[in-house]
């Protein structure tokens, strides 16, 4: 049985987690350091996570591009984007749309653990592949 109803649900035991994780380590690490802190608690709450997942790009006619790396795949839907930055710009957000936008994959969480307060973003990507 999984631990989560919707993905909604998983986003909510996400963003939990990564606050708990800031709560402990602080801001003041590198970027893998959250990534693995956070695959590792949220494998121990029963979920499924992968790092470094390569994802396909596809172009709009269906033809496979390339991929890209996500940080984190957690239960193989939502994508999580994580930072170890003093101040998020609008080029990481880009990233994470741009992730969602070309994989297909509609839900994506964008973490900051650099900064001395956790942040965190949930993405949708609508059917018109714009960003609500």
């Amino acid at each position: 049985m999984k631990p989560w109803g919707t993905v909604f649900e998983l986003c909510d035991i996400v963003r939990e987690t990564g606050f708990a994780l800031h709560s402990y380590l602080k801001n003041g690490h590198q970027e893998k350091v959250y990534e693995r802190g956070l695959a590792h608690r949220l494998r121990k709450q029963g979920l499924h996570v992968e790092t470094q997942r390569p994802i396909d790009v596809y172009d709009e006619d269906g033809t496979p591009l390339g991929d890209f790396f996500a940080d984190l795949l957690v239960e193989g839907i939502l994508v999580v984007e994580s930072k170890a930055v003093r101040t998020t710009t609008d080029e990481h957000v880009a990233q994470l749309l741009g992730y969602l936008r070309s994989s297909r994959l509609e839900h994506g969480l964008f973490v900051n653990f650099g900064a001395p307060r956790f942040f965190v973003k949930k993405y949708v990507m609508s059917e018109s592949l714009s960003a609500t």
